[in-house]
């Protein structure tokens, strides 16, 4: 992993000189300085049937300097890119929040900010990945850390050995990169993530990980790409299949097909997120008759309604006769349950009868 990882940094460093080298020439040559940008949109994003990813299309805007409408997110990309290269030139990190400071000042002689805002700072760190091609994380810049993990699993982290089933009631606290993390033992037959940290406390309280010999993790949430790509590295790596849990509702099942077939805003970088064969768990709706969860349905409301509507259209899901069912009995119930419903059936339900006897029966989607 530390020759994969040197030469992803060795490829960063030179992007970066070509896309400098290139903003010079133009300027040599007397030309308005310009920056190819792919279009993240989704009018730009195609669903590969074959690789079963969403991937971005071949639209690119053009941003120049000399160009009223374009100066400002020309100069925060540029800025951007001279701080990934100091980075990478120190080998070191910066989060985005400190990235944001970095390149936060008033441009000499005039009252304007080059960033105003974080999310400006954000966004050209993610326009410089589109045009560099180049990660976030080969750039050495990290988020915050948003997961946990717990198993019979031995890592190498920046030199320290850290074993994660020895780490006490919070698990191991996922990083935004984990690129140079080295696996030294994985001893576990598959994964269970979780969206919520609440039923990971309980799964981790109850020892499953050790009772089914699986790995348990959860980010809060959406899945953060550190969590997402661990979660690929164990699948990949160590061919290990992955099971989703997440509370049945839009944004649950939303959550499911980001990390299945990856999503639109990151679509350039799918495939080192996303996993195609990623199994669909529950809550499903036939869980809600099973286990006579009908009392603790939560009203859709209008915004839920709209996000099960989009889902249902959405390429990956359209053509898929199980799914379509799916969205149909949703569609019925008028209402969303959460999987912390489960606890109703018993505190420890989830971990003793509903994981383990589905897994056994094999009822999941994909």
């Amino acid at each position: 992993m530390k020759k994969k990882h040197k030469k992803k940094i060795i490829e960063a460093k030179k992007n970066l000189k070509n896309l400098g080298k290139k903003l010079v020439d133009d300027i040599k040559g007397r030309r308005n300085p310009s920056l190819i940008v792919p279009i993240r949109a989704l009018s730009n994003v195609v669903f590969d049937p074959k690789t079963r990813l969403i991937t971005l299309g071949n639209r690119a805007s053009k941003r120049y300097f000399f160009n009223v409408a374009h100066v400002r997110k020309f100069v925060q990309t540029v800025e951007v890119a001279a701080t990934a290269k100091e980075l990478l030139d120190v080998n070191k990190h910066l989060s985005l929040r400190e990235v944001f400071y970095r390149i936060k000042r008033t441009i000499p002689h005039t009252n304007i900010n080059i960033v105003d805002e974080q999310k400006e700072s954000n966004k050209a760190i993610e326009d410089l990945e589109l045009i560099t091609d180049c990660s976030r994380e080969q750039l050495h810049v990290n988020a915050n850390k948003m997961g946990s993990v717990a198993g019979n699993v031995v890592i190498k982290d920046k030199g320290d050995t850290v074993n994660w089933s020895k780490l006490g009631s919070g698990g191991w606290s996922i990083p935004s990169n984990v690129e140079e993390i080295e696996f030294k033992k994985v001893d576990a037959d598959f994964i269970i993530y979780m969206e919520k940290a609440a039923e990971w406390e309980r799964l981790h309280e109850d020892k499953v990980w050790k009772k089914l010999n699986c790995l348990i993790m959860s980010s809060q949430g959406q899945a953060t790409r550190g969590v997402r790509r661990m979660l690929q590295r164990l699948h990949i790596e160590h061919k290990l299949p992955v099971y989703v849990l997440v509370d049945l509702d839009p944004w649950g099942i939303y959550i499911y097909s980001v990390l299945r077939f990856g999503s639109i805003s990151l679509a350039h970088i799918s495939e080192r997120l996303a996993i195609p064969d990623a199994r669909f768990l529950g809550l499903t709706p036939y869980d809600i008759e099973e286990f006579d969860l009908k009392r603790h349905l939560i009203k859709f409301k209008d915004v839920d309604i709209k996000r099960l509507n989009d889902l249902t259209k959405y390429e990956w899901f359209k053509n898929k006769k199980e799914w379509q069912e799916f969205f149909k009995k949703m569609k019925e119930l008028k209402g969303k349950v959460e999987l912390a419903a489960l606890s109703s059936k018993g505190i420890s339900f989830i971990s003793d009868t509903y994981i383990p006897e589905k897994i056994k029966k094999k009822e999941w989607l994909k």
